[in-house]
């Protein structure tokens, strides 16, 4: 059984494992926690539970709770060494709410704090997916965080909306919802007249994307629509189903379920474990820029060559991340690729049968091979 609608995703038959994210403004209110809010989100973690579902949940709040014990202005978020060191607090206060709240309700509650490498390094993941996996069996909720304590502006999610898509692929869930101050993606910005709630997106397009603010007008959470857009992106890629609705209401999740009330994206695809993973990476090394023939190629499931490359751009080496464009900038696939940048420039435009002599060595048989490329 697949998931078809919002209503769905409470069958436990269709929906087995959940990941639940849940933002810092509907969590903390002026720097404390929202205990009653919080205890009926509990209840309805508790509800999918006794319905035979296994829960994962994506927690912020740490940098506001911790900005609020150490007085930190602008909610701990003036500076990277202030967010640092409000994580380093808020956690604590986090893990411990978390915990005291799930187990008055019987249920064991798991920590588990992630960075940026670790779901984009290939081994990392693995080990992070198997964690989760292990929590989840012997019956306990993880509730997960960015590592914020560590992370840095350059390496970092920066929001939990992707987080929480990366972490439903690692824990092999069916579905994402995102608990956000709105009911879900509007054709325009919500606030305008005449704004229609969409009740059902397939797949994420650029129309889809040019309907999306970004920001967050809470002032305290990092991400907007233009995230949760990006997290529905790389959700799909991997077959899973992901949700947007309101959490400011008592109980969200069955209010919004039982009327209908949200948006569900609905994946067009399903890719392969490996390819979810690297069509799901944030960080790219570099970019390589082609032609046309090159993209059109692509598309028919092909290679990427020397030949059709125009442009290669970043400093990377083989085995790194890189992003392929067109020359209008639009990206069309990211993929891992077999050479550094200095020789992927001595390579630009050469046929094949030249690397030889340019390389002084036997060639690869692609700048991009299929097997490690994936289309956006």
């Amino acid at each position: 059984m697949s998931i078809a609608r919002l209503s769905d995703l409470a069958d436990a038959a269709a929906c087995r494992r959940l990941v639940i994210k849940v933002g810092s403004a509907l969590l903390v209110s002026k720097g404390e926690p929202r205990r009653a809010w919080l205890e009926g989100l509990v209840e309805e973690i508790a509800a999918a539970r006794a319905r035979g579902q296994e829960v994962v949940v994506v927690s912020s709040g740490a940098i506001a709770l911790g900005a609020a014990r150490l007085k930190l202005p602008k909610g701990g978020r003036a500076n990277l060494a202030d967010a640092q060191a409000a994580a380093a607090v808020g956690q604590i206060a986090l893990a411990e709410l978390w915990s005291e709240l799930l187990g008055a309700r019987g249920i064991v509650a798991a920590q588990l704090l992630l960075t940026l490498e670790d779901l984009e390094d290939r081994r990392r993941y693995l080990n992070a997916s198997a964690t989760l996996g292990r929590l989840v069996k012997a019956g306990a909720v993880p509730v997960v965080n960015e590592n914020d304590s560590v992370a840095t502006q350059e390496i970092r999610f920066g929001d939990n909306d992707r987080l929480a898509s990366r972490v439903a692929q690692a824990a092999q869930a069916q579905a994402v919802l995102l608990l956000s101050d709105v009911d879900g993606l509007y054709d325009r910005d919500p606030r305008e007249t005449g704004a229609q709630l969409l009740p059902e997106v397939r797949g994420v397009t650029r129309e889809i994307h040019a309907m999306a603010t970004g920001g967050s007008g809470s002032g305290l959470g990092s991400g907007g629509m233009t995230a949760k857009l990006q997290a529905a992106e790389i959700a799909e890629r991997a077959g899973i189903v992901l949700a947007i609705l309101n959490g400011t209401h008592d109980r969200p999740i069955a209010r919004a379920l039982g009327k209908g009330i949200g948006t569900v994206f609905l994946p067009r695809r399903k890719d392969a474990a490996r390819k979810a993973w690297l069509g799901g990476r944030l960080r790219m090394k570099g970019t390589l820029v082609i032609d046309a023939g090159a993209a059109t190629a692509l598309g028919a499931g092909k290679s990427l060559l020397a030949a059709g490359i125009t442009a290669v751009e970043g400093a990377f080496q083989r085995g790194d991340p890189v992003t392929i464009r067109d020359s209008a900038g639009h990206a069309l696939a990211q993929g891992l690729v077999e050479y550094d940048a200095a020789e992927c420039t001595r390579l630009l435009g050469r046929n094949s049968a030249d690397h030889a002599d340019i390389l002084g060595y036997a060639p690869r048989s692609a700048v991009v091979h299929r097997d490690q490329l994936v289309l956006l």
